[in-house]
């Protein structure tokens, strides 16, 4: 098991099929105890539940909040005593134009994917500066390699950006701490995170444009987020790496 012994932080993991859960699942599969965040304590609890072995817990977390960022790590602490891992998977998409943004919409997105980000590494960060080890992996996008052009707007590209840039500039930052810092950038993922734009003529044409001609699984992220996380990766950091399908090859 790569993950025996270690702990996990993972945001946004209770949605049944996105790809907080499936990281969570498979993480727990590989021996992480596993604290699954997401808005819905119950749902959170659920999830955690529903995972292989025992130890792990749901909590409510508004990553948009810093306070609720830090409780969060305070109680994985104080259940777990360490935290190994963290994925930032909390986020939103948008499909606006750019001038059909207004500030609410603007906000709502950077504040969840980018903000939130920033703010659970802020929240763990001293925990592994302390223990001088860490591996933090940030769910970014194909939209901000390629700017935007499958669901996402250009806030949510503009804030998906911000994310690769932030994963940077942190590896850059903690490697002398032995904390690693990677980002995935998943295109077109079947999750449920498209709620009701998710129609056949849609997936039809976003499949259409994918060289291995079909869309991507949450379970093909997760396994990518596996590997970051565990000892395999030990020499990665600052990285972005691509779960597209061929779709954006560069």
């Amino acid at each position: 098991m790569l993950l025996k012994g270690r702990t996990a932080v993972i945001t946004g993991a209770a949605s049944p099929r996105g790809l907080g859960l499936a990281t969570a699942r498979l993480f727990a599969e590989h021996g992480a105890k596993v604290a699954v965040l997401d808005l819905d304590t119950e749902m959170a609890r659920e999830a955690a539940r529903s995972l292989k072995g025992r130890g792990h817990f749901g909590m409510k977390c508004d990553v948009v909040k810093m306070r609720d960022c830090e409780k969060a790590v305070e109680r994985a602490l104080k259940r777990f005593g360490q935290i190994d891992i963290l994925v930032n998977n909390a986020g939103v998409t948008s499909p606006k134009r750019v001038m059909e943004i207004d500030k609410t919409e603007y906000d709502r997105v950077l504040d969840i994917n980018l903000r939130g980000t920033f703010q659970m590494c802020q929240a763990a960060i001293p925990h592994m500066r302390e223990r001088k080890t860490g591996s933090i992996v940030n769910l970014s996008s194909v939209s901000a390699q390629r700017g935007g052009g499958v669901f996402g707007g250009s806030h949510y590209t503009a804030s998906k950006a911000g994310v690769l840039g932030l994963t940077k500039a942190i590896a850059r930052e903690l490697a002398p701490d032995n904390i690693r810092a990677n980002a995935i950038c998943p295109s077109f993922i079947d999750t449920d995170i498209l709620g009701s734009m998710r129609t056949d003529e849609i997936i039809e044409r976003i499949v259409s444009a994918v060289p291995m001609g079909r869309a991507g699984t949450a379970g093909e992220v997760a396994g990518c987020a596996l590997f970051l996380a565990s000892d395999l990766s030990s020499y990665v950091t600052g990285s972005e790496i691509d779960v597209n399908g061929g779709s954006h090859i560069h």
